[in-house]
């Protein structure tokens, strides 16, 4: 009765952190991410200010940050799942424990996923008071993922779950060593995303592809564009780099895309082109689809000249991409 428990938690914890994840997206991209200037609550509220007298106050405590309370729900909705999912993975954790004399239960990676989302709760409360630094708005971005990663491997794991047949593990052991790289270019993939989003560069080429201003290699700024930390005091929203700096960030972001392209294809034509397992091929099709439907979302992005509907939709796939991704490297390498 426990274990099972254990992985519909898991589950539902997974599926909630994908809900975190899009409304984090949308709360980011719709110039929200400031729509409540403290932390946890909202202008001192468990909600959004809504009398005149409270919304006269909140404005005379925060005068460089007036009250738009259709930016501050979309602030709060999200701390509120995201609150939510915290308790869902302590539970977790509790549960784990109670049950760590039982064989194949998972302990470490539970109790080690209380302590991220911790960590995430200050990286929130961080971007809030950083004034959406974008180190750690990418850094949230990212905590936030490998949340969603954990937990869906806890419930993979522990479910036994899209596992391969022992029989195919010979077959296998070439491909391990592909999944894993392809999980890697993935993850760094998307770490050029979120800088690329907390950077504001999304539209340092306007709605050209896919060269880049007229050129195929624009005047760029590397250096300035991959400064990781420039302090404390200035206020990040809307960036803070010239279209140069930008530029770069972007042109490095479809460099990765290329190689993503190259890296996962390779790894679904070699799933596709397996003999005998069915549902190997199955990951490589759905890996494929992903991939392409991502690369489709992005170049979208351009020469739309970013739609809030499918920015959004291009973080939610990637993290799609990386949930399958996690997958194929759990069939990939079967439980003992």
């Amino acid at each position: 009765m426990s274990r099972p428990l254990f992985v519909k938690l898991a589950m539902f914890a997974t599926a909630l952190t994908v809900v975190v994840v899009i409304l984090g997206a949308y709360t980011r991209l719709s110039d929200a991410g400031l729509g409540c200037p403290d932390w946890p609550g909202c202008y001192g509220h468990l909600d959004v200010p809504k009398t005149h007298s409270e919304i006269s106050t909140a404005n005379e405590a925060y005068p460089h940050r007036p009250v738009e309370a259709h930016k501050a729900w979309k602030e709060m909705i999200h701390r509120y799942f995201a609150g939510t999912l915290g308790f869902v993975i302590l539970a977790m954790a509790i549960i784990a424990l109670r049950n760590r004399k039982e064989s194949n239960q998972i302990v470490a990676l539970p109790i080690a996923l209380v302590g991220i989302v911790i960590f995430q709760g200050l990286l929130g409360m961080w971007t809030v008071t950083e004034e959406l630094n974008p180190t750690i708005v990418m850094a949230h971005l990212m905590g936030g993922l490998t949340t969603l990663s954990l937990l869906w491997w806890c419930s993979i794991r522990q479910g036994r779950l899209f596992m391969a047949k022992t029989m195919y593990e010979s077959t296998l052991k070439p491909i391990q060593g592909l999944a894993l790289l392809a999980l890697l270019v993935v993850i760094v993939q998307i770490m050029l995303g979120g800088w690329t989003s907390a950077n504001y560069a999304a539209l340092a080429c306007l709605d050209d592809f896919p060269t880049c201003h007229g050129d195929w290699w624009p005047p760029m700024d590397f250096k300035e564009g991959f400064v990781l930390w420039r302090g404390t005091e200035l206020n990040f929203e809307f960036g803070v780099l010239y279209n140069d700096a930008r530029v770069a960030i972007q042109m490095v972001h479809r460099i990765g895309a290329v190689v993503t392209l190259l890296i996962v294809g390779l790894l679904a034509w070699r799933l596709l082109m397996l003999q005998g397992a069915r549902n190997l091929r199955t990951m490589g099709l759905v890996v494929f689809f992903v991939l392409i439907l991502q690369i489709a979302l992005g170049i979208s992005n351009v020469l739309l000249q970013l739609p809030l509907s499918i920015a959004v939709a291009h973080n939610a796939i990637g993290a799609l991409l990386l949930l399958v991704v996690v997958t194929i490297n759990h069939a990939v390498n079967p439980q003992k």
